[in-house]
């Protein structure tokens, strides 16, 4: 018996994976390839999801690895006709300290996550595929089998990692998550279908390859009458990622990326002379899905990530998604495995995050069209996708049983709202925030005796605040453990913080 079993070792897992190793929950995290994605996919994380990676304890080397403020250089031929960055002009303040994303390859930040699961003792049990699996009283029994013909199964992110002997069997665990992508054997088997549409709009191929020819100091564009082509540098690597228009065949059917193929439209669209494409490592094909499935769990298996829901890809917003589907999740699930709150705190997920999902369809679908709309203008490119919402800072759960409050102040954060940092004489916000636990700020002299008498557990840690802050003076302001204030109440209201607690 396991407590959970994660399907499913892309960003939303093996955030979810951190989230519950870090609170002493037994789990399992499972994929059924048998070596680590290698391809970009996706490419770049917004401001709260690295936010989310300051408090799992690796945002310095996501800093470290990734790139910002890339511009888009936008050209006609071998002219270059605009030069953007759409994130120009935004630098940290007091209450962001991550005001803009980060650029750096999909593939790298799993790598990331699974060294930081491994300081945990915990590994990624690859090439064990997930069969099916039967809910009960107790949980799930999930059936397992090894992806191959042998029964051994490497796991660990670098060398020096453990192998584990998989063979095939059952695992049985209080709750089973689907992080395994749209495809995913979980959503399928919960009978879940993924509601929506596909639009008709043209396939795009993508591929990782390396480019000569091109500096590697922008995302270079090329939009025309015959197609498009984008060439973005991919930190820490000597590669590209290349989105491109397919070429297609005498009855205009898309042919299958290949290396030739993507030279075939560079020449064609760029008409560039002296840029060759070569050592090409990863391709893919994308098609534009607007789908999300009605509720995230049935029992004891829940879905994150794309297995929930899959969308437009303008403003980058998947494995974000996912990363913070799996964040809002993992403090409930530590919570109840604990004994620290009842059972049904586990149906805010789908109260808090299929609302963030309908969300995430609209404005992915908007911001689609306006890119598509830019590229038909000379000087127009994948920029027009831009907007302070992409950021998913100003994104939370107001409406939430979670977030119990009377009148919302139009100048500061309220209940369900993301906790901004700030800067203290001795750190920052963000510092008392790190970690499993609740955190209780108490504003002003007068919060001294609550903050003394409410944290007196690992469940919550106080602090008393007398410096300037966001928050009104004389208040309690209780964090959640993802970052989104629970309740604000009076200073010396300590009923209505234990009351907020005692409603989990």
């Amino acid at each position: 018996m396991t407590d959970v079993l994660i399907v499913g070792a892309g960003p939303t897992g093996l955030t979810l994976a951190c989230d519950l190793a870090r609170r002493g929950i037994a789990t399992r995290i499972i994929d059924r390839a048998p070596v680590f994605a290698h391809g970009s996919r996706g490419k770049g994380l917004s401001p709260r999801s690295l936010e989310v990676l300051d408090d799992l304890g690796v945002i310095d080397r996501v800093l470290a690895a990734g790139v910002t403020h890339l511009p888009h250089r936008k050209y006609q031929g071998a002219e270059v006709v605009a030069q953007v960055d759409p994130e120009a002009g935004r630098v940290p303040t007091p209450d962001t300290p991550y005001p803009t994303g980060v650029l750096l390859p999909q593939w790298r930040v799993e790598q990331i996550l699974r060294d930081r699961l491994a300081e945990f003792g915990l590994a990624v049990e690859s090439g064990v595929e997930l069969r099916g699996f039967t809910p009960h009283a107790d949980g799930v029994t999930a059936t397992v089998i090894p992806h191959a013909d042998g029964v051994t199964a490497t796991v660990g992110s670098h060398a020096g990692g453990v192998t584990a002997t998989v063979s095939a069997g059952e695992i049985q665990a209080r709750y089973l998550i689907g992080c395994d992508g749209a495809r995913g054997i979980v959503r399928r088997t919960l009978g879940l279908p993924l509601r929506g549409s596909t639009p008709d709009v043209q396939l795009m191929a993508v591929g990782d390859m390396e480019v000569d020819g091109l500096d590697r100091d922008a995302w270079h564009q090329w939009f025309g009458q015959t197609g498009g082509i984008m060439l973005c540098p991919l930190p820490g690597t000597a590669s590209f990622q290349v989105q491109a228009s397919h070429e297609l065949d005498d009855d205009g059917v898309p042919l299958e990326p290949t290396l030739q193929r993507f030279q075939r439209t560079f020449d064609r669209v760029a008409g560039v002379h002296g840029v060759r494409l070569h050592n090409l490592t990863w391709t893919s094909t994308y098609r534009v899905q607007i789908r999300m499935v009605d509720q995230l769990r049935i029992g004891p298996v829940f879905l994150a990530g794309d297995a929930a829901h899959v969308h437009p890809i303008a403003g980058g917003l998947g494995m974000n998604t996912g990363i913070q589907d799996a964040y809002n999740l993992g403090w409930k699930l530590g919570l109840v495995l604990t004994g620290a709150a009842a059972p049904e705190l586990l149906d805010t997920y789908d109260q808090e995050r299929l609302p963030i999902t309908s969300w995430l369809l609209d404005i992915t679908s908007q911001r689609l069209d306006a890119v598509l709309a830019a590229i038909k203008q000379t000087g127009g490119g994948i920029d027009a996708a831009a907007s302070t919402e992409l950021t998913q800072l100003g994104l939370g759960y107001p409406w939430s049983r979670l977030s119990p409050g009377g009148d919302r102040h139009p100048d500061r954060p309220g209940p369900g709202d993301r906790a901004p940092d700030a800067i203290l004489p001795s750190g920052r916000l963000f510092d008392l925030f790190r970690g499993p636990h609740f955190t209780l700020l108490g504003i002003g002299t007068r919060a001294a005796a609550a903050v003394d008498t409410l944290a007196t557990t690992d469940l919550i840690r106080g602090h008393l605040i007398t410096t300037p802050t966001t928050y009104p003076n004389d208040t309690l302001v209780l964090v959640r453990p993802d970052g989104y204030i629970g309740i604000i109440a009076e200073a010396t209201d300590i009923h209505a913080v234990t009351a907020y607690l005692a409603s989990l």
